[in-house]
């Protein structure tokens, strides 16, 4: 039983590995015993160096690529490098995604089409290619990332940003069905606000803190390492009969 959340043996590929998200999914993949391969678009000396990083404080082998998720050609290079270093991928993590907060009847459509076209196009590319290695091995298991926002409206400009989410839950679920027959499993994390380089001015305005800790039952914001855990058991043999569902990580948030 202790060796249903392990993930020996298994090499993970974390899209956004380097990111406010990723890096801590990277890190758990890793703790629990994956090869881990970190892919962003980040420039290849930060991506090499928190690879490095992550073989310190494991001991697990891990290496880095960059890689441009809207481009099928990209997505190709990269899992051909994955084959090349460790001749298997077992586990896929979209944890990429971008935001760009505009009003509804002002939004520019050249940002509504750079976010469809990185949180939408770019997860069914990532998945198309993974699945098609998946296939080929016997099995697999996708974790997508979606949120709280892709199955409730929200205010302050995130109409672009509900909609590329809603739409990757339906990915999700479509996929599930899809690949289930090829033994790949499809889920996705639906976390609340987690506190990040790139949100942590929240965390830093007592009022918006606040106006967003109002939101969740908990009381609390959310942290990366709250999503360890949950990515973890749906890359393991633990959620072995579970795809199509996305697992919300949001502190009570929507429960009501």
């Amino acid at each position: 039983m202790s060796d249903l959340f392990r993930l020996d043996g298994k090499v993970a590929l974390i899209i956004g590995g380097a990111g406010g998200i990723g890096s801590a999914l990277t890190l758990g993949m890793a703790q629990h015993g994956a090869k881990v391969v970190v892919a962003s678009r980040s420039g290849m000396d930060d991506l090499g160096k928190f690879a490095e990083e992550i073989k310190v404080k494991t001991g697990m082998d891990a290496m880095a690529h960059q890689v441009d998720v809207t481009s099928e050609e990209s997505m190709a290079t990269l899992v051909k490098a994955v084959l090349a270093r460790f001749g298997a991928l077992d586990i896929l993590v979209n944890a990429f995604g971008l935001n760009i907060k505009r009003p509804a009847l002002e939004y520019p459509m050249a940002d509504w089409e750079k976010l469809f076209d990185v949180n939408v196009k770019g997860t069914m590319v990532a998945c198309k290619h993974a699945a098609n290695v998946m296939k080929e091995r016997g099995g697999g298991t996708i974790i997508n990332l979606s949120s709280v926002r892709g199955i409730r409206g929200f205010g302050g400009g995130n109409s672009a940003y509900c909609g590329t989410k809603g739409a990757v839950e339906l990915i999700t679920k479509a996929l599930a069905i899809e690949l289930a027959p090829l033994n790949i499993r499809v889920n996705a994390l639906g976390p609340a606000l987690i506190i990040t380089k790139g949100t942590q001015h929240i965390q830093q305005n007592p009022e918006l803190a606040n106006k967003y800790k109002a939101m969740i039952p908990m009381g609390r914001l959310g942290l990366p390492e709250d999503l360890i855990g949950p990515a973890v058991y749906l890359a393991s043999d633990a959620s072995a009969f579970q795809t199509g569902q996305t697992l919300f990580v949001d502190g009570g948030a929507t429960a009501s």
